[in-house]
């Protein structure tokens, strides 16, 4: 399974919230070939480490795509760019974040890709979009089912889904 993290807490034009840039991002990712098998619902989440910016919609999407990791990433990245992605700090407030978090039971360290994505298992954001889709995918270092690792998570990272 190929699994992808998408957020956004700003809009850009002609997107008029967070939640339009991140249902484009999925639109723009099936237009250059990225197949979206299952999706999940958008959830809204505080920012990671707390601070004064707005709060994330995020989602977590399985794909198919012929693309191996290196150049899934290097579109996604891509994509990131014509969405006015902006790199500027380090947690910084974004108008797309497309995160690859697994690519199968790839284990990759390097300094271009690291796979899974090496905070997964620490955040609330990525864990209750996943478990929605599929609360037993395995963490390839872990061993540990995406369920398993929501529920080890302190409730200290408010979220809620979309919409409630």
């Amino acid at each position: 399974m190929i699994l992808i993290g998408i957020g956004s807490n700003l809009e850009t034009p002609p997107y008029e919230s967070p939640r339009e840039v991140a249902e484009a991002a999925l639109t723009a990712l099936s237009a250059r070939g990225v197949v979206i098998a299952q999706r999940s619902s958008w959830y809204l989440s505080e920012p990671v480490p707390r601070s004064d910016q707005p709060w994330f919609v995020n989602g977590v999407a399985s794909v198919a795509t012929r693309l191996d990791a290196p150049a899934l990433l290097a579109e996604l990245l891509a994509l990131e760019g014509e969405f006015a992605r902006v790199r500027a700090e380090r947690n910084a407030a974004r108008t797309l974040d497309l995160d690859l978090l697994g690519y199968y039971a790839l284990v990759c360290d390097t300094p271009a890709l690291t796979l899974p994505h090496p905070r997964l298992h620490e955040r609330r954001f990525v864990l209750a979009p996943l478990c929605e889709i599929a609360p037993d995918w395995c963490h390839p270092m872990f061993g540990v089912t995406a369920a398993e690792m929501m529920a080890r998570l302190p409730e200290s990272q408010p979220i809620r889904r979309f919409g409630e």
